[in-house]
């Protein structure tokens, strides 16, 4: 009986560790945050209780659900692109097709492993219009100068730089459950006189529906929290990027330019929570199309 026991408390030893950083580190940050989203910091009075008021004035504010709609279209036009890239990659890789299939690999994921910042201020560099490279060579060959930080190519600036980074992310987590596919599957499906074509799209594209919805809801976390990419370009064009421009930061610069803390916490309680809504539609319609 005792050693049962001890069996029985080792369990709870173990998992005391993460708990006690969980709470201290995520739990009680957030239990602080919401209670700061119920105060205002008013010139008379200091803070004062004002229940659900900032959360009335987040939901009518036009540059917070300006930035919440932006973040919204980068997310429909970005993220099918960046999947269907590292889709297609992962399939190549797969393939045995491919000679240097490790040096391939790396060189798509190296990307993911230069800092968001300093891609951010490569790709700046690239898209600027005086002393870019895109830039001077439009000139060389007398075309005009592309306008990438431009209001309407800003978006798709952003874009490109996120799918450059992050393609090479989720082509690994693909590659990765195409790996875990049996090969006895792939034999059975070659000895029906199935071809690769036809392997690729009946065997491997519905094993890997678990990981694709897994990258899809890394991408509706990663869209909606977009900062450091615009943050950065806002110092290049700051008449195209302004502090609202996404809803990240736009909470950043309430906090630390505004020195309104109390509406800041209101406002990233509300992206949580479209967050939260976004991934929860997402898993809905996955679980709804698996459902016959």
């Amino acid at each position: 009986m005792t050693a049962v026991r001890r069996r029985r408390a080792a369990g709870p030893l173990f998992v005391a560790p993460f708990l006690a950083l969980f709470l201290l580190l995520f739990l009680a940050p957030l239990g602080y945050a919401a209670y700061l989203s119920l105060f205002q910091n008013r010139l008379i009075g200091g803070n004062v209780f004002v229940g659900l008021d900032n959360y009335t004035q987040a939901l009518r504010d036009p540059q917070l659900l300006h930035g919440v709609g932006r973040v919204a279209l980068f997310f429909v036009i970005q993220v099918p692109l960046m999947l269907l890239l590292a889709l297609l990659f992962a399939l190549a890789l797969d393939s045995g097709l491919l000679r240097l299939t490790r040096v391939i690999r790396l060189g798509i994921f190296v990307p993911y492993a230069v800092p968001s910042v300093v891609a951010a201020l490569m790709w700046g560099y690239l898209y600027g219009p005086d002393f870019g490279p895109f830039a001077q060579l439009s000139r060389d060959l007398g075309l005009p100068a592309p306008h990438f930080l431009s209001d309407g190519w800003m978006l798709g600036s952003l874009a490109n730089i996120v799918t450059w980074e992050f393609v090479g992310y989720n082509m690994i987590i693909l590659y990765a459950a195409l790996r875990t596919i049996p090969q006895e599957l792939y034999e059975a499906a070659a000895m029906d006189g199935a071809g690769a074509w036809r392997i690729a799209w009946s065997v491997k594209l519905p094993a890997l529906k678990p990981a694709l919805l897994l990258t899809l809801l890394f991408s509706v976390i990663g869209s909606f929290q977009l900062f450091n990419e615009p943050n950065l370009l806002m110092k290049i064009a700051p008449d195209v990027i302004s502090s609202s421009y996404t809803a990240n930061l736009y909470a950043y610069s309430l906090a630390f330019t505004g020195q309104q803390v109390n509406y800041a916490a209101t406002v990233s309680f509300l992206l949580g929570l479209v967050i939260v809504i976004a991934s929860y539609a997402v898993l809905l319609t996955a679980n709804r199309r698996r459902t016959p």
